[in-house]
């Protein structure tokens, strides 16, 4: 008897990456973070981060056989506790900061040749993001208790994915970091502020982690 082998397999959706468009929709959770960046050499502010989540749409414009424009806007929830060391009430030291973002990335996905039914890829580019719990426009501050970013915010994007074809639909689980380029802070109305006067900029950093369905 001789073992039989299937050196090729069946290819599933074989077309699938021809079309000009694709379309689709993705479901995934996120990491956010902050980076600050301090005027003088004090202690330094903490941060306690927790899973958000994130849904959205896929819009796909084929360049080649290896390039393809992705426009991907999504909702992205996040909550971040925000420590303020210097303080012994818990009222003053902590900040609870929940921020829900609309994101708009339009990303470059740079993808292997297929290799049966997976193909890897990595994704970059720029988003602009709408932050809707910003607090921007609050006439309160921190010695109110209302942190204050804001509202819009520019960012570039990195990361890295697996094209999954199965019978049905293409499944593609990726990572991908996300980085603001701009300064988030709203300083409080007190120039010499003790919870934002020693900042001199802050940044949202993040990881999102997401499923997406073509």
């Amino acid at each position: 008897m001789h073992a039989q082998f299937n050196e090729k397999p069946i290819l599933n959706l074989e077309n699938e990456d021809k079309a000009f468009l694709n379309w689709g929709y993705f479901l995934g959770f996120n990491q956010y973070d902050f980076k600050f960046e301090y005027k003088n050499d004090l202690q330094d502010i903490l941060v306690d981060k927790s899973l958000g989540f994130n849904v959205g749409l896929i819009g796909e414009l084929r360049i080649n056989e290896f390039l393809d424009l992705r426009f991907e806007p999504g909702l992205y929830y996040t909550s971040r506790l925000v420590g303020f060391p210097s303080f012994t009430e818990e009222n003053d030291a902590i900040r609870d900061v929940k921020s829900t973002y609309i994101n708009f990335p339009l990303l470059l996905k740079v993808s292997t040749k297929r290799l049966g039914n997976w193909k890897p890829f990595i994704v970059g580019g720029g988003s602009a993001s709408l932050n809707l719990g910003s607090n921007e426009a609050s006439l309160d501050d921190n010695s109110s208790g209302t942190f204050r970013m804001k509202k819009q915010v520019f960012n570039y994007e990195l990361g890295f994915g697996i094209d999954f074809y199965t019978e049905y639909f293409k499944f593609s689980p990726s990572i991908r970091g996300v980085f603001a380029i701009t300064d988030e802070l709203v300083p409080d109305n007190d120039p010499n502020s003790p919870w934002t006067g020693n900042i001199e900029a802050l940044r949202t950093r993040g990881v999102f982690v997401n499923f997406t369905f073509e």
